[in-house]
């Protein structure tokens, strides 16, 4: 049942994903934050869909916590699910992401109308300098910089290493970081068709204020955070 739910699951995300695509292009002469919600649009309705077809909800825990002004969110990386809800459950982001994305046919067109923040993973510094130049830009159109430190998905119960970029642009900008963790790794697997019923859990830790704190000892601290709240996450998957 979960394979055939799936099935239904990608061949109306991909329907979607060619409709959204002529809407992204077709909202190019809005200002940002007007095609950022036009956009979006895609990512309720695939999260809706998520809910209905596959049977994934989802609950947030510490909304409380998020800061009034543009912040940087640092969250953990499972799978594609946050990728796609965190542009609706958080204000307006500019996510860091990896180059390749806006060559893919139609979902990479449609999200370069969203001006993300795309990198060259492997030019090192370069890449960090890019975040921090682009990041401080969209900070000040009022958007927020969403980034995943791991820099790549990881299963559930597993950590990467935790890159500097997101603290490194909090430390020359004074924006907080937010740290988030959650277990959508535990109903939509990376690199698996299948996905199962369950509950992804997102967890809003307290803003880290930079002020006086290097990027290294910020980097630290969001690590610890995040890898401790994941501990304490109830699991995710439904019992079958």
């Amino acid at each position: 049942m979960n394979f055939l739910r799936s099935a239904l699951f990608a061949v109306m995300q991909a329907l979607l994903t060619v409709l959204f695509s002529v809407v992204a292009l077709l909202s190019f002469p809005f200002p940002p934050h007007a095609r950022y919600r036009m956009i979006t649009g895609y990512n309720h309705i695939v999260i809706w869909l998520a809910r209905w077809v596959l049977g994934i909800r989802y609950v947030v825990r510490g909304h409380e916590h998020l800061p009034d002004r543009p912040a940087v969110v640092l969250a953990k990386h499972q799978s594609a699910w946050e990728t796609v809800a965190f542009l609706f459950l958080f204000p307006p982001v500019s996510a860091v992401i990896k180059q390749e994305l806006l060559r893919v046919p139609f979902f990479g067109w449609a999200y370069r109308m969203l001006s993300p923040i795309a990198i060259d993973r492997s030019a090192g510094r370069e890449a960090l300098k890019q975040i921090v130049s682009q990041g401080s830009a969209k900070l000040a159109q009022n958007f927020w910089v969403l980034v995943f430190p791991e820099g790549t998905r990881v299963a559930p119960g597993e950590k990467g290493r935790y890159g500097i970029g997101g603290a490194w642009l909090a430390a020359e900008t004074g924006a907080p970081i937010v740290p988030v963790a959650h277990n959508a790794g535990e109903v939509w697997p990376k690199n698996a068709f299948v996905k199962r019923p369950g509950t992804v859990t997102v967890s809003i830790g307290p803003a880290i204020e930079p002020a006086g704190r290097s990027a290294a000892e910020l980097t630290r601290a969001t690590e610890a955070w995040i890898e401790a709240e994941m501990a304490r996450l109830p699991p995710a998957a439904a019992r079958q």
